[in-house]
């Protein structure tokens, strides 16, 4: 059966926004794009669902995410000025306070929120065994799941990597049309050399993607270039030798053979021209998460100086245990702003506009998970993932231009339906394929283990 959705505007992203518009819907496909009127001729047959003063958009891809960590969403303020002190604070408490249970209900929380934010697709890091795909794979997300590796002893490099095989076999077994696997050592200062290079060869000889944190923090630049720092000396607090390769984070990962993996970095806050010619040269692609790295004080990502150098950026909310929430529409207005609060002024730097930010919200964080074709954008054939986004709210009227309206005026809440693979999965208020009651009492009780 072939249904039609209609709006007041239709964003293809791949072509012009269309006024009056319409897409057409037959199994996990979409059929066609177009007028209502042309739309409604081809297919006489179908059920016409009218959003009205609405605009039909491709599903959101959030390309770093961390929903195992949903629980902790408030936990770590208290932390934050310190980062050392918020990653051992938060490692310690999933390791040591968490039952597999409750983070596959923190996972699942975590994407209930993003499809009731109009994310169809995610690409998240996870440390458990398997409680994130088992959540996306409930709400009826698409996504990529990046199986963690930490392991900063080379001693135990071998046996480390030993263990990310295993997890990665189980992962494959959940994997389906919609999930797929991949593989995360972690960032570089919690994952030694040797390590990174067998889990490098590892990733290319399965092809798998491999996401990793970047160029993150000063205290990771400070570690790799000179050998000091927090970083350093925690390790050295553990009995650990390290020494310092003198390079940037960027240059140590291709030196390792990590950029040959054609990887996802996350942040890359702290990067020189140098480190964007090699993130060109070897088609790396950046998770940009700008309200993260602000809120932790990390730092300006060069935003603008990624899209001017062709390197492919999508942009990530990370954990809401450093960003309290999963909203990309906020995440394209924040990204966009610092943008602009930094090129303001500097003939150096271009004006990037709503437009542009919108389409990286949705077919750059395809292109940044290889996922071209399924996820993105809206034409004949593609996969049918998209959302409905109101725009007859008080703060959004008069909309002049739709990608406008929607960076600049809109929000999470303002979605009314999200589909994934021509499935509602978030429809009249609720998300249709799990027990949002449930995991809402689940979260509670979760949450009062952990302050106590």
């Amino acid at each position: 059966m072939t249904t039609i959705y209609c709006a007041r505007w239709i964003l293809p992203i791949s072509s012009p926004a269309i006024a009056g518009g319409a897409i057409a819907v037959e199994g996990q496909r979409i059929m066609s794009v177009g007028s209502r009127a042309v739309l409604s001729e081809e297919f006489p047959n179908a059920t016409v669902r009218d959003y009205g003063e609405s605009a039909i958009i491709p599903g959101l891809v959030n390309a770093h995410s961390h929903l195992e960590l949903t629980a902790l969403r408030g936990f770590l303020e208290s932390e934050e000025t310190n980062f050392f002190a918020w990653l051992k604070k938060l490692t310690t408490v999933r390791l040591e306070r968490m039952t597999a249970d409750d983070l596959y209900v923190s996972a699942a929380w975590g994407a209930s929120e993003a499809a009731r934010a109009g994310v169809t697709c995610l690409a998240d890091a996870s440390d458990s065994a398997g409680e994130s795909m088992n959540a996306l794979r409930d709400v009826g997300l698409r996504g990529i799941v990046f199986q963690e590796s930490f392991g900063p002893d080379p001693r135990l490099a071998k046996e480390n990597f030993e263990k990310l095989k295993t997890k990665v076999a189980r992962l494959r077994e959940k994997e389906t049309t919609l999930v797929q696997c991949g593989v995360s050592p972690h960032a570089p200062y919690t994952v030694c050399a040797p390590q990174l290079e067998m889990i490098s060869h590892f990733a290319v000889d399965e092809s798998l993607p491999l996401m990793m944190h970047a160029a993150e923090t000063r205290m990771e630049i400070s570690l790799i270039r000179e050998g000091g720092g927090p970083f350093a000396d925690g390790l050295r607090n553990r009995g650990i030798e390290w020494k310092s390769p003198g390079v940037s984070p960027i240059q140590y990962l291709n030196n390792l053979g990590v950029l040959q993996t054609g990887p996802l970095l996350a942040h890359c806050i702290h990067v020189d021209e140098a480190d964007m010619e090699t993130l060109k040269q070897t088609g790396t692609k950046v998770a940009h998460c700008p309200k993260s790295n602000a809120k932790l004080g990390h730092g300006i990502a060069p935003f603008g100086r990624f899209l001017d150098n062709g390197i492919n950026v999508g942009l990530g909310s990370d954990s809401v245990a450093s960003n309290n929430t999963c909203d990309l529409f906020e995440e394209a207005r924040f990204a966009l702003l610092m943008a602009r609060s930094k090129s303001l002024g500097n003939k150096e730097l271009r004006h990037l506009s709503a437009p542009e930010v919108f389409e990286i919200a949705s077919a750059g964080g395809a292109q940044a998970l290889g996922l071209e074709g399924q996820a993105g954008e809206l034409r004949e054939g593609s996969q049918a993932d998209f959302a409905v986004v109101s725009l007859d709210g008080v703060h959004q009227v008069p909309a002049y231009d739709p990608a406008t309206t929607l960076v600049f005026s809109s929000s999470a809440r303002d979605v009314r339906l999200t589909v994934v693979a021509g499935r509602e999965v978030y429809c009249d208020g609720r998300v249709t394929s799990v027990d949002e009651e449930r995991l809402r009492a689940r979260m509670n009780e979760i949450a009062e283990k952990l302050k106590a």
